[in-house]
C-alpha cells in the first residue's frame, strides 16, 4: 500500500497518520510512504505507482491532495484511498468515510470501493481534476489570498477570518456562464460534484459524486452583506432556500466573459477565467467503509 503524505501538514496530523499507520503494519500490511515537496508531486507520485500497478495509493491530506493524488490515477485501475487529514474533509464527509485510526485502517485493509466521477477543468492553465467543487468569486477571492501560516495556525476557523478580511476589498463583476449553452450570469458561482462545502454544511441537495454532470449554484447577490447572508445561512443548513441562491443541473459549464476572475478547486487556487469544466473521462475506484 502506498501512502502519499505531505509531511509539511504539522505535528498534529502527522500523529494522526502515525496511529493509522501503526495499526496497518500490526496487521501485516506493507506500507510504503511517500513524502511530498512541492505542488503538483502528490500527482507526479501517483502516476509512478499506478503505472507500477500498484492496487492502492492513498492520499493523506485534505481534498486538496485528494485531487492531486486523483489527477495521477486517472485512466488507471489503481484503487484511491483517504486518511482525512485536512482542514476540511470534504470528500470525506460526502462519502461518509470513517475518521478514527482503526476504522480508516480497517477500510484501508478491507478495499471495498465506490466510483466517483470527478470533474475536469479546463484554462490556459493546464487542466485539472476537481473531487468536490471549483468555485469562482468571492469563495475563490479568499481561497487565493488565504496565508499559508494562518491555515495552518487556525484550521478551519482561517476561511472565516480571511472572510472577514476580504468583504470590504472584493469588486463584485458579473461572471457570464454557459451552462449546457445557456447563458446565465451570477456574482458568485460553486461548481459542485458533492452535496456538502466547507466540511458538513449541506450545498447541493440533488449532487452526486457517483454520477457524471454537476450541481450548479449561482449567487445572484452582490456586495458586503451577500457573504454574510450565505455564510449564516450555510451552518443552518438553509443556504439551498436562501434569496438569490439558484440551483441548476448541467453536463459542461463555461465561464467566458472579458472579466479575469479567481477560481479554486477543493479548497485550492486553481487559476483565473475563463474555464471549461466537464465530466473527467472516467470514474474513479474510491475505497469506502
Amino acid at each position: 500500500m502506498i501512502i502519499v503524505f505531505n509531511p509539511a501538514a504539522g505535528m498534529r496530523r502527522a500523529s494522526l497518520l502515525w496511529r493509522v499507520l501503526d495499526v496497518l503494519m500490526a496487521n501485516g500490511i506493507r506500507i510504503e510512504l511517500a513524502e511530498t515537496y512541492r505542488s503538483g508531486h502528490a500527482e507526479a507520485l501517483a502516476r509512478e505507482a499506478a503505472a507500477r500497478g500498484a492496487p492502492m495509493v492513498v492520499a493523506a491530506g485534505g481534498d486538496g491532495t485528494i485531487a492531486e493524488v486523483a489527477n495521477g490515477l486517472l485512466g488507471s485501475p489503481t484503487c484511491l484511498g483517504v486518511i482525512p487529514l485536512g482542514t476540511a474533509n470534504v470528500m470525506a464527509r460526502e462519502l461518509a468515510l470513517p475518521f478514527e485510526p482503526r476504522a480508516v485502517a480497517a477500510a484501508l485493509a478491507f478495499g471495498r470501493t465506490r466510483l466517483v466521477w470527478p470533474g475536469l477543468a479546463r484554462n490556459t492553465y493546464g487542466s485539472r481534476l476537481f473531487v468536490q467543487m471549483l468555485g469562482v468569486g468571492f469563495d475563490a477571492q479568499v481561497v487565493h489570498r488565504l496565508p499559508a501560516a494562518l491555515k495552518r495556525a487556525l484550521g478551519r476557523s482561517a476561511y472565516a477570518v480571511q472572510t472577514l478580511r476580504e468583504l470590504p476589498l472584493y469588486r463584485y463583476k458579473p461572471i457570464h456562464i454557459c451552462l449546457d449553452g445557456q447563458e446565465t450570469q451570477a456574482f458568485s458561482v460553486i461548481v459542485s460534484k458533492g452535496r456538502l462545502y466547507g466540511g458538513s454544511f449541506l450545498l447541493a441537495p440533488t449532487a452526486s459524486p457517483a454520477e457524471p454532470g454537476f450541481s450548479v449554484v449561482l449567487f445572484d447577490h452582490a456586495g458586503i452583506g451577500a457573504p454574510l447572508l450565505y455564510g449564516a445561512a450555510l451552518p443552518l443548513g438553509l443556504l439551498c432556500r436562501a434569496p438569490g441562491v439558484r440551483h441548476v443541473r448541467a453536463r459542461e459549464v463555461d465561464f467566458v466573459g472579458d472579466d479575469v476572475l479567481p477560481a479554486q478547486a477543493d479548497g485550492d487556487p486553481a487559476g483565473w477565467t475563463p474555464i471549461n469544466i466537464t465530466d473527467a473521462p472516467a470514474a474513479i475506484p474510491v475505497v469506502v467503509r
